[in-house]
């Protein structure tokens, strides 16, 4: 029984999934406050966001050495997904009028990117 179990293991092929996080370390700027800023994540996940398999999510610090650091956190599927989604968001921040274009008019307005990084998470 154990002979064959480890055979049709090294038989079938073993796929390992990992979902993809993008984080974006940012700051708010005077005049926008958290709430606004929940706002525009809340309006990204529905207008944007889900039509491309990613969800964001903030992580707010309560107890920190920098409590004005603020990251976005943003879930997809697979690398391989979040890089159709940025494609796409990409392509449209040419056009104001686009949803891209709209929710990227009020990030700038709101926030200071400070970094960026990319994860798989097993």
């Amino acid at each position: 029984m154990r002979m064959t179990l480890c055979a049709a293991m090294l038989l079938l092929p073993l796929t390992s999934f990992a979902d993809h996080l993008d984080v974006i370390q940012v700051e708010l700027k005077d005049g926008c406050s958290m709430k606004q800023y929940v706002e525009i994540k809340n309006d990204f996940n529905e207008k944007w966001g889900k039509n491309y398999g990613y969800k964001a999510e903030l992580i707010v610090p309560i107890q920190s050495d920098d409590l004005k650091t603020i990251y976005w956190v943003g879930r997809s599927a697979s690398a391989a997904a979040y890089g159709k989604a940025w494609d796409t968001w990409r392509d449209e921040l040419v056009d104001p009028n686009t949803v891209a274009g709209k929710l990227a008019a009020r990030f700038s307005e709101c926030n200071i990117n400070v970094s960026r990084r990319g994860y798989d998470v097993y």
